[in-house]
């Protein structure tokens, strides 16, 4: 006879098989979307991590291990080499390009088995930014070949006493006849320890303003190169270094003057839009854990899924997290379809970073809730994940610098729609070459959107989308009518709040958009938009509270609450969902 738990378990595999197949579960996971080449090494790294086991996993994270038995299977496998080498630098090899959709896969299933993994793996993105972006062909074909033998690189740009404030480096170049002697240092870099190449931003001591900045390809080997310490308590090595006179050959200059600062801001434009992935991942992994430990227990005579407050907090973490992997989706179409004609990714790209980012960390603290002292365990995958969340939405210079860039696309957006082709679902194989030439970093107000309204209208059958979209129209009323004044606009506490409500309508067009081309079933679609109803209300408390807004846009914030549609149906078919995910995937041990 079957156990309890084996029943259990078939029972939420089942139901698992039939919700939504939005989540990553490694048990089910085909790959399906993707080249057979990307296929096989996804399913290898699943395999990887599962084979390895739970017990390792984190033993390896509590004892701060280097994981070089990942990077030896990196090497083994060509995992980098593959994804990581543009078309362009691959030589004979078809399978390497440069592909966001595959980039992304793997972001997430790296950071679903843990952070650090993923991490050696986005800042080698960030370290091979400003390389393949350069016109320097031998450093480009040394890149290529250090994938190719297994190397991971690194991307030196912020310093201790600055920052990512890049106009403030002190890292300085000499002339010395021949070339430079670079001093200076560089702190937070990851993978400084071991990377083939770091890509060092610094500026000509000889040279003035923008024209005097400088990248330039270092090697972490190098006598002149110190290694000073791993600054935080990690398995990955995140470092601060020192150059010593190092000696900058011609041949290890990548960019000069003016493209030298666009090489920075563009790398961060490919390499950093990796972060909403990683939140994915970890919080897809954590989910599972969840609402399997609190399917399983049993209180005051009650399964723990069986309180209401438990079914509403899991419910929204679901809806959450399917809402960012919609986002998340979407957001790379628009990345694959980029052009010098259509930048439309500039505002898709720093909401991938900030917004998903900042959900997942909600996602974690709804689910910590539930799983409370369990989520402490030193055995728990959870623990990581609650730990690692939080790191995400800072390690882009915080939620206030995106969203100061999220602004600058508001009036155009709002007000000054422009006529594009539809694009597709692009998990079509490509290399998405226009990412290394994406020109200089400016215009960003003249970047023009297609209509955000049509796909809202699309879906106006469903109630809370209605709801939501009296509220998204309401943000234009508000900006029509009682726009920011001049001291407003220089207040970034204010213009914080004003960025959320807008990233909202951003952030639900294209969920809406993804939900359209998988045709998500619209009772969790109706869901998502509870949430973000409930969000937006949120928003607009906090617009009135603050001590700047006046007597018209507190008018308007509290005219502009909204309670969402209740539907007791609507919410146990999603609820099932998430009950099915009870037993659905646990790593092997």
């Amino acid at each position: 006879m079957a156990t309890s738990d084996q029943v259990t378990a078939e029972r939420s595999t089942t139901t698992a098989m039939a919700a939504d197949g939005v989540l990553l579960n490694p048990r089910t996971y085909e790959a399906a979307d993707l080249d057979p080449e990307a296929r096989r090494l996804m399913l290898a790294t699943i395999e990887f991590f599962e084979s390895r086991g739970k017990e390792v996993l984190k033993e390896h994270d509590r004892d701060l291990v280097w994981y070089a038995d990942f990077l030896e299977f990196v090497k083994r496998e060509r995992v980098f080499a593959t994804l990581l080498t543009p078309a362009a630098e691959a030589g004979e090899d078809r399978e390497r390009r440069w592909d966001t959709t595959r980039i992304c896969a793997f972001n997430e299933i790296s950071a679903f088995y843990g952070l650090a993994y993923w991490y050696t793996w986005q800042v080698s993105i960030l370290g091979l930014g400003p390389i393949w972006q350069s016109e320097n062909e031998a450093a480009k074909r040394r890149a290529a070949e250090l994938l190719s033998d297994g190397a991971i690189f690194a991307f030196g740009l912020s310093e201790k006493d600055h920052g990512a404030d890049i106009y403030s480096t002190d890292m300085v170049l000499i002339p010395d006849g021949e070339g430079f002697r670079a001093n200076g240092g560089k702190y937070y870099i990851g993978n400084g320890n071991l990377a083939g190449m770091v890509s060092v931003f610094g500026r000509r001591a000889d040279v003035e303003g923008p024209e005097g900045y400088v990248f330039f390809a270092a090697d972490s080997q190098h006598p002149a190169y110190r290694l000073v310490k791993n600054v935080v308590n990690s398995q990955s090595y995140v470092s601060q270094f020192e150059l010593e006179d190092y000696p900058v050959r011609p041949e290890d200059v990548l960019h000069t003057g003016p493209a030298a600062f666009d090489a920075a801001l563009n790398t961060v434009n490919v390499g950093k839009f990796n972060l909403g992935f990683a939140s994915i991942g970890i919080c897809e992994h954590a989910l599972y854990e969840a609402i399997t430990h609190a399917d399983q227990r049993v209180l005051y005579g009650m399964h723990v899924t069986d309180f209401p407050h438990v079914r509403q907090a899991f419910t929204d973490a679901y809806a959450r997290l399917v809402a960012m992997k919609l986002f998340g989706e979407r957001a790379i179409d628009y990345m694959r379809a980029a052009g010098p004609e259509d930048r439309r990714y500039l505002l898709y790209n720093p909401i991938t970073k900030m917004k998903v980012t900042t959900e997942g960390e909600r996602v974690i603290d709804l689910l910590c809730d539930v799983i409370a002292a369990k989520g402490f365990e030193k055995d728990m995958y959870f623990e990581m994940a609650a730990r690692d969340i939080r790191a995400l939405p800072k390690l882009e210079g915080t939620v206030h610098v995106n969203m100061a860039l999220v602004l600058k696309f508001m009036a155009n957006y709002l007000f000054n729609p422009a006529e594009y082709e539809p694009v597709p679902t692009r998990n079509d194989p490509g290399d998405d070459e226009f990412l290394f030439r994406q020109g200089p970093a400016r215009g960003l107000g003249k970047i023009r959107f297609h209509d955000w309204q049509t796909v809202y209208q699309g879906f106006a059958h469903v109630p809370n989308v209605a709801r939501f979209l009296e509220q998204a129209e309401g943000l234009r009323t508000l900006l029509t009518t009682a726009p920011p004044d001049e001291e407003q606009q220089k207040d970034l506490e204010f213009l914080l709040t004003l960025g959320e409500l807008f990233t909202m309508i951003v952030y639900g067009q294209l969920v809406l958009e993804e939900a359209a081309l998988r045709e998500l079933a619209e009772d969790t679609v109706d869901q998502i938009f509870d949430v973000f109803v409930r969000d937006f209300s949120a928003y607009t408390v906090e617009l009135h509270g603050k001590a700047s807004s006046t007597d018209a846009q507190q008018d308007w914030a509290l005219g502009h609450i909204r309670k969402p549609v209740v539907a007791e149906d609507r919410f146990a078919s999603v609820w099932s969902k998430v009950r099915g995910l009870a037993g659905a995937y646990q790593m092997r041990s």
